[in-house]
């Protein structure tokens, strides 16, 4: 199905306090994710930004530097990227969805994959859902990672976006909804869970026709995805570098499926609602 960002349902963007609606947890429950406007400041990006563009090796003001479509870089952990990551914000928003005391702050932003125009295809647009820990014996090959019911490793999967985003600036595609497909794909498997390949090939085709979404928005915006949704890159279209980290909101304690006094989480509610057990 196209693409309708129509979808998107931003938080609301009143106070720099602001905590997430009932609106809100309901359509992260039912929908799989959640977009915050204005989640860290515009001058923060931009400052991020500036580090980025020298680490790339790339000139924002000659495009004949921008020689390939993806350049991915390190994990970066310095001021304005553990700004972006710990603002009141988001912390309230991690309390909503994860649960107090059941996350760990973020002191770095992860990987960034930034994404120029270029005619080349850039050879990592299939759509998966992210693994977060290692099989045993462990392997550098990430398609190998695991995922299972629980979500071992991931309490939340993030796109912070570092700049403005529009249709054709490869925003991610996200399939709506897909988290309940992939808990029910991930249930037979139980705590050993299945590997990143086995599990993206399956959901890949278990959710074909299901309504897309694009991760739109301004320098600021952060996306807060269930770890079990389906998402994917696509080719840069556009004019302007997009700049974005996918890091994952690590959990502090492991999440439950079945808790003696039902504080359950968002993630797990919709988990729980995928498997019927509610």
């Amino acid at each position: 199905m196209a693409a309708d960002n129509t979808e998107t349902t931003p938080a609301s963007a009143d106070a720099p306090d602001r905590i997430l609606t009932e609106t809100d947890i309901e359509h992260f429950i039912h929908d799989g994710f959640l977009r915050i406007d204005d989640a860290f400041s515009a001058g923060t990006a931009a400052a991020a930004r500036e580090i980025l563009w020298h680490d790339s090796g790339c000139n924002p003001h000659d495009r004949s530097t921008w020689t390939k479509p993806v350049i991915r870089l390190n994990d970066y952990p310095q001021q304005p990227f553990r700004q972006a990551a710990n603002t009141p914000i988001l912390h309230n928003a991690f309390d909503a969805l994860v649960g107090k005391g059941r996350w760990l702050p973020r002191n770095s932003l992860g990987t960034f994959p930034i994404r120029f125009p270029h005619p080349d295809d850039p050879g990592d647009t299939g759509w998966h859902v992210d693994a977060s820990f290692p099989p045993d014996p462990p392997t550098d090959n990430y398609l190998q990672w695991r995922i299972n019911i629980t979500s071992r490793g991931r309490a939340l999967l993030m796109l912070f976006l570092f700049s403005d985003v529009a249709e054709k600036d490869a925003p991610t595609r996200i399939r709506i909804g897909s988290h309940q497909a992939v808990a029910q794909l991930l249930a037979p498997a139980g705590e050993p869970g299945t590997s990143m390949i086995e599990i993206s090939t399956k959901a890949e085709s278990a959710t074909v026709g299901a309504p897309e979404v694009l991760a739109t928005g301004n320098a600021g915006t952060v996306y807060l995805c269930h770890p079990f949704l389906v998402h994917a890159a696509q080719p840069h279209r556009g004019q302007t570098p997009r700049f974005m980290a996918q890091p994952p909101l690590s959990p502090q304690v492991p999440f439950q499926l079945t808790r003696a006094d039902d504080n359950y989480s968002p993630v797990e509610q919709a988990i729980r609602q995928a498997l019927n057990m509610i």
